[in-house]
């Protein structure tokens, strides 16, 4: 079981749960843009759809019970208070993660995406607060290396690359795969 205490804070940002009324606009303002969208599952979402899926309580959740659930929790800048992205961790079974990220566009390019997904590998590998996992994965559009350099930067290492793997939005896409083992983890964090 994974029942944070919120928020959940880093350095610059702080990670909740998102709230099904306060951030339909500011979820809709990033999810909503083609360019957000290119590389993860969904197409662009209109403002009704983000309201729907923010209603579902298997989308908004606090805790995470039992594998095959998944938390994902808006990224929040603590000097604006302003909700940019959201990172997600998916708990695949007793063992092993899953994670993922989106950030508004005026946001890129200043390490948002690396300090909240960090918090959510801490989340996923620490005993006392977290799940206590073996492993964390991640998997990316080749065409994506600005997320790449994200899962770098985590001290993610590069597993597999599956060439044209996935029929995707309209065209072959080659998925990258990238990982990271609680021992891994534990060894960036002494340093």
């Amino acid at each position: 079981m994974l029942a944070p205490t919120y928020p959940v804070e880093t350095e610059r940002l702080l990670l909740r749960p998102l709230d099904p009324i306060k951030d339909v606009d500011a979820v809709h303002a990033y999810q909503s843009l083609p360019e957000v969208c290119r590389y993860i599952p969904f197409e662009p979402r209109t403002r009704e759809q983000i309201a729907e899926r923010l209603m579902d309580p298997e989308r908004v959740r606090w805790a995470m019970l039992e594998p095959g659930q998944a938390l994902d929790l808006g990224m929040v800048r603590k000097d604006t208070g302003q909700l940019i992205g959201d990172v997600l961790l998916m708990w695949r079974d007793e063992t092993n993660a899953e994670i993922g990220y989106a950030v508004h566009p005026d946001h890129h390019g200043h390490g948002y995406a690396t300090e909240a997904a960090g918090a959510m590998l801490r989340l996923a590998f620490e005993p006392d607060h977290g799940l206590a996992l073996h492993r964390v994965t991640a998997r990316i559009d080749q065409r994506n290396p600005a997320s790449a350099a994200v899962l770098t930067r985590l001290g993610m290492r590069q597993e597999a690359v599956l060439v044209e793997n996935e029929w995707f939005k309209g065209e072959w896409s080659t998925e990258v795969d990238f990982a990271i083992l609680d021992r891994e983890w534990r060894a960036l964090q002494r340093r």
